[in-house]
């Protein structure tokens, strides 16, 4: 089994927000391998949909509870289905790279992401696989001289809602 977690907020006023970046890869995925719409699981505080890929049962989960508090979707999950780590990819935005890119890593830290925070606070261990997709602007990354010194205070500039361009980029990357 595996599972595909993005991260995001619930509610229609953060639909298609930098922020929900997790949620819309999931759409586009259960779209593409043509699983069901997702349900919601109040068990798992998710919505959540299920579906076969090669030959391995494969669980989307988008979870209801807000970005900061993701860790308590996770938590439940694996407690119900005893999972390992190495089977779970968390899906979220990343303000440190430039908006069209993606950068998979496993076993980190969550570099300030309080959702990715939340996870390894909740789940005590970083060991699962992340894939970061880029939220940040070219110009926010140029202005830095390096990438510690990238504003911190992003509340206002992660709910922003993607440009029809922005959305356009992410669907070219998602594939």
């Amino acid at each position: 089994m595996k599972m595909l977690l993005g991260l995001g907020n619930p509610g229609r006023e953060y639909k298609k927000t930098r922020h929900n970046v997790g949620f819309l890869f999931l759409d586009y995925l259960r779209e593409a391998w043509e699983f069901p719409p997702f349900q919601e699981n109040k068990k798992f505080q998710s919505e959540v949909s299920t579906g076969k890929r090669n030959n391995s049962t494969v669980i989307l989960a988008k979870p209801d509870t807000f970005m900061n508090k993701s860790g308590t979707a996770v938590q439940n999950m694996l407690g119900f289905y005893h999972e390992s780590f190495g089977n779970i990819a968390v899906i979220h935005d990343d303000i440190d790279i430039p908006l069209g890119k993606i950068k998979v890593s496993r076993d980190s830290r969550s570099a300030g992401h309080r959702g990715v925070q939340d996870i390894i606070d909740k789940v005590g261990t970083q060991e699962f696989f992340r894939v970061r997709v880029g939220i940040g602007t070219q110009q926010v990354i140029q202005n830095a001289v390096d990438f510690q010194q990238i504003p911190r205070n992003t509340s206002s500039f992660v709910l922003e809602k993607f440009s029809p361009e922005e959305i356009s980029l992410l669907e070219r990357i998602f594939p």
